[in-house]
């Protein structure tokens, strides 16, 4: 199937989906965003990869390796757009052999990231969609691609292998079912949303069970009590 081009979805959506299917409906559907200071340190962090620029620079084993920044991606097969933070394209030395074509580069997608490496798959899953996107456009395999995250100030390399590609594409279909239901999922308390920028706006300690309500309930009253104390 060919998507157009109004149907394709935001690459980035399918790290929301994973990280909580309520924050990617809220953001991709109710169309609402918040910052905390979370989102901002990953705003510093993308600053320069998100300039559009490209440079070409040697390699030590001869060749070079064209960095293009903030490189718009898409793919019409999987029905995806948005934007690459890096794109790495590796071209060997020039062969001694007349009349040989030069190899096609090798591509490395990189994805800036704040924090460090997550236990679930949402970023990889980004990562790849990236790769996937890459294949289509540039008619070569992507076999690799890197994670660069803000805590530990090193590339954490990822592997695009079967298992990976079929979490992928997995991701996009469910996150494409939603779209088109246009339902935003009930919330479901998780220690994850104390550092959700959209905390305040999902309100889950009041939308995912009558627990949560009571819980919601007592911690507003211990902070009106608190903010009391200190007015007294």
């Amino acid at each position: 199937m060919t998507y157009l081009d109004d149907d394709l979805l935001p690459i980035s959506a399918l790290q929301h989906y994973l990280f909580c299917p309520r924050q990617c409906a809220l953001i991709h559907l109710e169309q609402v965003w918040a910052e905390n200071h979370l989102t901002m340190e990953g705003l510093l962090l993308h600053e320069r990869a998100d300039s559009p620029t490209h440079e070409t620079r040697p390699r030590d084993a001869g060749g070079s390796v064209r960095v293009e920044r903030a490189l718009p991606i898409r793919s019409l097969e999987l029905g995806l757009i948005g934007k690459a933070d890096i794109v790495e394209f590796h071209h060997a030395g020039r062969s001694q052999q007349s009349g040989v074509s030069p190899a096609a580069p090798r591509i490395i997608p990189v994805e800036y990231k704040r924090g460090k490496p997550k236990a679930n798959d949402c970023d990889r899953v980004q990562l790849c969609a990236q790769a996937m996107c890459l294949e289509e456009m540039c008619a070569t395999e992507v076999t690799e691609g890197a994670l660069f995250y803000g805590t530990r100030r090193r590339r954490t390399d990822v592997v695009f292998d079967d298992d990976l590609r079929r979490r992928t594409t997995q991701t996009i279909d469910a996150l494409r079912a939603m779209i088109q239901k246009r339902v935003t999922p009930a919330a479901v308390r998780t220690k994850a949303c104390d550092k959700c920028s959209l905390i305040d706006l999902c309100l889950p300690d009041v939308t995912s069970g009558q627990r949560s309500v009571s819980r919601f309930i007592s911690r507003q009253l211990a902070s009106h009590l608190q903010d009391d104390k200190l007015d007294a």
